[in-house]
């Protein structure tokens, strides 16, 4: 007979102690869960842009991260949010994620003044050119 394995799903779950990413692209973790609509969340970060007061979010307006703080107690008070936060060390982590690295991307490229776009405009011409030139230095050789 055939042995078949269960495992557990790598689903991301609505769980305190889950850091969540909020419309106003800050970060908090869930504290408490309210009920299937809302949870009480606490966002402690360093970063100025990153950090969220303590307060009670609609779970539909909020993105769920792989990360989380393990071990968090339900309704921890945010002096207690803060040291499990820098603990679990999420602000570095949230910066080595790919999200985080395609959000800062997106805010410096609408930074651009007319000029600098066009700048990038030109250096990506000459990035093609250059592709270009080595294919037919490679096609021909061949």
């Amino acid at each position: 007979m055939a042995s078949i394995e269960i495992g557990a799903t790598n689903w991301r779950r609505i769980e305190v102690g889950r850091v969540l990413k909020l419309e106003n692209a800050g970060l908090a973790v869930i504290v408490e869960i309210i009920d299937h609509k809302r949870a009480l969340v606490d966002g402690p970060s360093t970063d100025a842009k990153l950090a969220t007061p303590r307060g009670v979010v609609q779970l539909s307006r909020t993105l769920l991260t792989p990360i989380s703080i393990d071990n968090l107690p339900r309704g921890a008070r945010t002096g207690a949010v803060k040291k499990a936060w820098e603990a679990a060390s999420v602000d570095t982590k949230w910066a080595e994620n790919n999200w985080a690295k395609k959000q800062l991307q997106q805010e410096r490229r609408q930074s651009l003044t007319d000029f600098d776009r066009f700048k990038v405009m030109r250096l990506k011409k000459q990035r093609r050119f250059e592709e270009r030139k080595a294919l037919a230095k490679i096609r021909a050789s061949a």
